[in-house]
């Protein structure tokens, strides 16, 4: 295919990203309601929208996926009209998380009854190594392999950087960190999460390592008693999350964790880093070895910071 007749349709911010990364911008013609990222695709179509009602609290929105997923109806919706309209060559998609986009049998069903049968680009990370592909899966897909080998060396060249900081500090020196992507009720961060914690010169008490996120069992992050809380919650911003703090105190044994008494808690931006598959990944690499050793670690390259809490 010809680069200039591309038509692409990104349904979750992390593959929005990659796009842009490529330099595909300006082929893109319709997002999902939550992309966000380069800030001029806040101005594409959106071609999907949510079930989840707005302004719920952390738990009724827990409730209410549940309860969606439960009943096997969609969190998540294609608008069909504005797909037609808007002829795209290619959809990108994910199959791993049903609470994060559009259902994958929905994308490829809808895909098959579109003008020119689009081509369903599906996206499934479980690992960092496994998000570098997709970025080369992508560039494949749309003629750039040479943009997407760029891109991707880039990107590996800073995660070495950490690595190799991190790999000079003193195992007795690494502390024990506990991730979390919910609070109410709470949320461990898997998948990726852990071998950034491992790379940043932690030890993750509570991921699984390339696995989905699970629901913490109560006294689960008492018992783990970590040196260092690290909140990074999906889909929430900074001023999101900060709502949300104020639930932890009221968690039995708070005061008495290691992190809490030596003031090791911090918290970031959820939605733009750490619970994206794509670029912004590596940045939230170098926030948190920044956080857990600002001695060793400088900060972010792209100014990006974890406060603490």
């Amino acid at each position: 295919m010809d680069r200039s007749e591309l038509r692409l349709v990104s349904l979750l911010p992390s593959a929005t990203e990659i796009v842009c990364a490529l330099g595909l911008q300006k082929y893109l013609v319709g997002v999902s309601h939550e992309c966000d990222y380069p800030a001029a695709v806040a101005s594409l179509p959106a071609v999907t929208n949510t079930a989840i009602p707005k302004g719920l609290d952390s738990k009724a929105i827990d409730e209410t996926v549940r309860t969606l997923l439960q009943t096997d109806a969609a969190l998540y919706h294609l608008n069909v009209e504005v797909l037609e309209e808007l002829k795209p060559t290619h959809i990108v998609t994910q199959a791993l998380c049903d609470v994060c986009a559009v259902s994958a049998a929905e994308v490829n069903e809808v895909a098959g009854r579109l003008p020119g049968k689009p081509r369903v680009i599906n996206l499934e990370p479980m690992s960092l190594q496994q998000v570098f592909d997709t970025i080369l899966l992508l560039g494949n897909a749309t003629d750039r392999t040479q943009d997407a080998e760029r891109v991707v060396k880039a990107l590996e060249a800073r995660v070495e950087a950490v690595a190799f900081r991190s790999s000079a500090i003193p195992q007795k020196q690494k502390p024990r960190v506990a991730m979390l992507e919910w609070i109410d009720p709470l949320f461990n961060a898997g998948h990726w999460t852990p071998e950034l914690v491992a790379m940043a010169g932690g030890i993750d008490c509570l991921g699984n390592l390339n696995q989905p996120s699970v629901r913490l069992d109560d006294g689960a992050l008492m018992q783990s008693n970590p040196d260092v809380l690290f909140i990074a919650l999906c889909g929430f911003d900074l001023s999101r999350t900060e709502q949300d703090l104020a639930l932890l105190q009221n968690l039995p044994g708070w005061k008495d964790l290691s992190c809490v008494k030596n003031r090791r808690v911090y918290y970031t931006d959820g939605n733009a880093f750490f619970s994206r598959a794509g670029p912004r990944l590596v940045e939230s690499l170098e926030i948190l070895a920044h956080a857990l050793h600002p001695q060793v670690h400088p900060a972010s390259s792209c100014g990006s910071i974890a406060k603490s809490w």
